[in-house]
């Protein structure tokens, strides 16, 4: 994922600012709770592909 892109990418949902998680490639929006996929290099900013974060990876 590139960095400078990541600037430009907000979660479809809330809008507001994605959080980049390179060991498990995903875009992690802390608002929302949930986590966007990167398949090849490409976010998947769908919110029927997003995961639940667990609270134990939720920043307080």
């Amino acid at each position: 994922m590139e960095m400078h892109l990541l600037k430009s990418i907000v979660c479809p949902r809330c809008f507001g600012q994605l959080d980049y998680d390179n060991s498990k490639q995903q875009l992690v929006c802390q608002q929302d709770k949930l986590a966007y996929p990167i398949r090849d290099n490409i976010p998947v900013l769908l919110t029927s592909e997003a995961v639940n974060l667990p609270e134990s990876e939720v920043e307080q």
